[in-house]
């Protein structure tokens, strides 16, 4: 009996240690506005390398991953209801590498495939209305509070046998409230919120160890964020970021391990380079300032876009 309940805690150890990495976002100037029917493509390359976590309990060593993250992204910029709102939908893939030693014995595995995607609305509350770009390049911000929903759809790559897949053939659900607070050149961000999860009935089941279902449930997790940013000029700025998330104890069959309650926290910083009228470049880092459970991971990546308001001239 002992042995199966940390059999169960290491897979679900395993699962936070990939799964948490949605939680894990840091997103400066998320609710900053743009004009009127602002559109734009980003392309992003995000590249990951850490170890996984997972205490003494288990003879688990030198446990790693190493992927590739591309994701390509549409954000559009609209009047709702007489409130600047904007969406934004995004399409991640990822092939990557896991190792670990289980015992003394190495093991390996490689993935390839679609991620869930994502998408979210953002409505601002105060600070700014829906503003042409004649009207928006007269406007200077100061108070901007605005919230968001953040959907994670589960449309990526699952195999309900295998322990690690990019997909978590789950919904979650991301609400958050969101400040900005602009000084000259100099903002401060900071947003608040939590993720909702649905089951996941067929969670690493129909397999030698588990021949019948397992259901995998996750309680709520609670997120903070915070940016410190400074600009040169326009889409010309540099961020200091940090986040913090608690919460997420997960449960198989109805069983609740407080094992892996997450207490975790990310701190990093990025940069974003205009190039010329359309195009822009960011640059980002962040590694693992405190990670209780889960992937203690350094991530960075680059993001090029092009935008333009209606349509590109």
């Amino acid at each position: 009996m002992k042995r199966a309940s940390q059999l169960a805690w290491l897979i679900l150890v395993v699962a936070c240690s990939l799964q948490s990495l949605r939680a894990q976002d840091l997103s400066p100037r998320a609710y900053v506005i743009t004009p009127l029917h602002a559109n734009a493509i980003t392309v992003t390359y995000g590249f990951y390398d850490g170890g996984l976590l997972f205490g003494s309990a288990l003879p688990i060593h030198n446990a790693s991953g190493t992927y590739n993250v591309p994701v390509f992204s549409y954000y559009h910029s609209f009047n709702m209801f007489g409130h600047f709102a904007n969406i934004v939908a995004a399409l991640p893939y990822a092939v990557g590498n896991f190792d670990g030693d289980v015992g003394k014995v190495p093991r390996g595995v490689y993935r390839s495939g679609l991620l869930d995607s994502t998408y979210r609305l953002a409505v601002n509350l105060k600070g700014g209305a829906p503003m042409p770009p004649a009207e928006f390049h007269k406007w200077h911000q100061k108070t901007l509070i605005g919230v968001s929903l953040k959907v994670i759809a589960p449309t990526g790559q699952y195999d309900q046998t295998k322990l690690i897949n990019w997909g978590e053939n789950r919904w979650a659900f991301h609400p958050e409230l969101g400040y900005s607070e602009r000084w000259g050149k100099t903002l401060l961000d900071a947003y608040g919120g939590v993720w909702f999860y649905t089951h996941n009935p067929n969670f690493f089941d129909h397999n030698e160890l588990f021949p019948g279902t397992n259901n995998r449930s996750e309680s709520p997790i609670g997120t903070f964020e915070g940016h410190l940013s400074y600009d040169w000029k326009t889409r010309t700025w540099v961020s200091l970021d940090g986040n913090l998330w608690f919460g997420g104890t997960t449960s198989l069959n109805g069983t609740a391990y407080p094992s892996t309650r997450q207490l975790s926290s990310r701190i990093g910083a990025t940069g974003s380079l205009k190039l010329d009228k359309h195009q822009s470049i960011k640059l980002s880092y962040s590694d693992g300032a405190y990670i209780r459970v889960g992937g203690n991971y350094q991530s960075i990546s680059v993001a090029w876009q092009w935008s333009w308001i209606n349509r590109p001239k």
